[in-house]
């Protein structure tokens, strides 16, 4: 009888394994094809790409690349220069560039920007570096050229910078220009075409230190008869058609004059000129700031001691 009972309770223990078994496995089974279910109505839950949504335009790579650099072959022939002879003026260069480039892309004139950098030892010769900027320039496929101070920046927008077809173009006449105010200025923004340029062999190689160099330009232009155009019709003055930038506390002009320089700053020199410039080129260096590209060139100019021995300072 004993016996019996513990088969009874064996076979109901037996009985009660299988049942859990079961309906364990019949759960898991459930649960998988629930959550098999809810992975499906996940995925089919992300909207796809509405292919009907129109997309803005794609400007060509090319295109894009031409626009950035202010080069936009649709604006017209011509391509400006902005030749910059530079030396230790960082700080102004970075509020130039971008000024400029906006400036000229909104009167959409094709336009490359040249920083010209002295790295020699010697003393700055703005005139010898606007020569190298219009030799390099002028091979780079630019046919007119803007001599440019980096610390002036034009503010009113009426002032043309187009190519100066029938003259050189004085972009901040005496009238205009915050400082300088004389009838033979031309100095600050002068634009010119190759032609011309070449017409008056460039400027003299012979002014080390600061000033003069315009206005033995102004000589070479007014002996081969160009007439200098400015702007007409500008409603600003010499107040606030320029922003002038310049630190002239940080940045003292080198207005040294030694030997004979003093004297022969103001002849018409006839030895030196573009075609006489000699130089070297140490590195190019392509760089962006905000949107706007320029090239460094850094260059070092060959000084004749014999012809001009104030290039350097005596001691």
């Amino acid at each position: 009888m004993m016996v019996m009972r513990r088969r009874i309770s064996y076979l109901k223990l037996l009985i009660i394994c299988l049942t859990m078994t079961t309906i364990m496995g019949m759960w898991l089974h459930y649960s998988a094809s629930n959550c098999h279910c809810a992975h499906t109505s996940n995925k089919e839950a992300v909207a796809a790409p509405d292919t009907h949504i129109q997309k803005p335009p794609q400007v060509p790579k090319e295109e894009e690349d031409n626009i950035s650099d202010g080069d936009n072959r649709n604006w017209g022939p011509h391509k400006l220069a902005i030749v910059i002879p530079f030396r230790d003026r960082f700080e102004e260069l970075l509020v130039f560039v971008p000024h400029i480039h906006k400036y000229l892309n909104a009167q959409k004139v094709r336009h490359s920007i040249y920083v010209i950098n002295q790295v020699d030892l010697h003393r700055f010769n703005r005139a010898a570096l606007i020569n190298v900027g219009f030799i390099i320039s002028m091979d780079d496929g630019c046919d007119y050229m803007a001599m440019h101070d980096v610390d002036l920046l034009p503010m009113n927008p009426d002032l043309n910078y187009g190519y100066p077809e029938d003259g050189p173009f004085h972009v901040s006449s005496p009238e205009l220009h915050p400082l300088y105010h004389y009838k033979k200025f031309v100095g600050g923004i002068l634009l010119m075409k190759r032609e011309h340029f070449e017409q008056v062999n460039g400027l003299s190689n012979m002014f080390w230190g600061w000033g003069r160099e315009d206005d033995e330009l102004y000589k070479r232009m007014e002996e081969v008869g160009l007439q200098i155009f400015r702007p007409e019709g500008i409603e600003t003055d010499h107040t606030n058609t320029f922003r002038h930038i310049h630190d002239r506390q940080r940045r003292k002009r080198d207005t040294v004059r030694v030997g004979t320089q003093k004297e022969l700053q103001f002849r018409r020199d006839r030895i030196t000129g573009v075609d006489t410039v000699q130089y070297s080129l140490v590195s190019s260096h392509r760089m962006m700031v905000e949107g706007a590209v320029a090239t460094i060139y850094n260059v070092k100019l060959d000084c004749n001691t014999e012809l001009t021995p104030w290039c350097d300072h005596q001691k």
